[in-house]
């Protein structure tokens, strides 16, 4: 039987039968495999925003070219538990919420080291990454520190129950700060979900991924890692944009000697707070 009554018979075209795309994918297909291999932990929709910014490709092409090349990185499946969250308030501006939590790994030695995360919890940002043998109470609050002379006070510091976060010095600077301490029910980490989802990005993409030699080489790679993090990394909670572009766009400027509505974490209600321009002191 031929080609044309089989297609009649099915009441397909002839010309649809005996098309040939004639659209080569070998360019998109090196890109992408150029790309993989410089992220092998990325996924393929971020891998997608490396190998085409115009965004004229297709990201179905794209998974297609994917799963040709042998890209699929298999995920273990986790164990979930179903448990009822406590409620919290929505957070709708930067530093309105930070995140504190502490991971672990070791050097080439065998000896081991900590990182101390924060993270801003709106823009997902990566304020520090302080890497050391070992970080108590007064080093959390001196990074701490550091980043307020950089970008002010957040409203609330979300944790777990850790000694360095439960300290009297710790409970007492956020007091003398003005800052809410939020400390998460124990056995819960669920309820400081940003930062456990951000460990398990920087785990898979960093700490796995590199070879420590010594105390200093993982602070280079750890602090390469971050910067990479914030302004290069698609985030898919940001509509695939970096951190630092997202903080960028929603940045409000506040003219001197202006008005600004900056949230209450403590009661869930906005509060106007004067702003004034500083004198400078010469």
């Amino acid at each position: 039987m031929s080609a044309r009554r089989v297609c009649g018979l099915l009441v397909v075209a002839e010309s649809s039968y005996r098309y040939v795309s004639r659209r080569s994918d070998e360019e998109l297909r090196e890109r992408l495999v150029a790309a993989a291999r410089e992220q092998p932990r990325w996924g393929y929709r971020r891998l997608q925003i490396l190998v085409d910014r115009g965004g004229h490709v297709n990201h179905k092409r794209v998974y297609r070219l994917y799963r040709e090349a042998g890209l699929m990185i298999r995920r273990k499946a986790r164990k979930r538990l179903r448990r009822v969250g406590s409620p919290r308030p929505a957070v709708t501006a930067a530093n309105q919420e930070w995140a504190l939590d502490f991971v672990h790994d070791a050097a080439e030695s065998g000896r081991k080291f900590r990182t101390l995360s924060v993270l801003d919890v709106y823009t997902r940002e990566a304020l520090a990454l302080e890497v050391d043998t070992s970080i108590g109470s007064r080093r959390a609050t001196r990074v701490l520190e550091t980043i307020l002379r950089e970008r002010g006070k957040p409203a609330a510091i979300r944790c777990d129950n850790g000694p360095e976060f439960t300290s009297r010095h710790f409970v007492a600077w956020c007091i003398e700060q003005g800052i809410e301490l939020v400390h998460i029910e124990p056995g819960k980490p669920v309820q400081n979900a940003h930062v456990e989802s951000f460990h398990g990005r920087l785990r898979e993409e960093c700490l796995n991924a590199s070879w420590f030699g010594n105390l200093f080489d993982a602070r280079r790679k750890i602090g390469a890692w971050r910067k990479e993090y914030n302004e290069k990394r698609p985030h898919s909670s940001l509509g695939y944009r970096t951190p630092a572009e997202f903080a960028a766009s929603h940045q409000e400027a506040v003219p001197p000697g202006g008005s600004a509505i900056i949230p209450d974490a403590r009661q869930n209600q906005a509060t106007w707070v004067e702003v004034r321009e500083e004198e400078s002191v010469v």
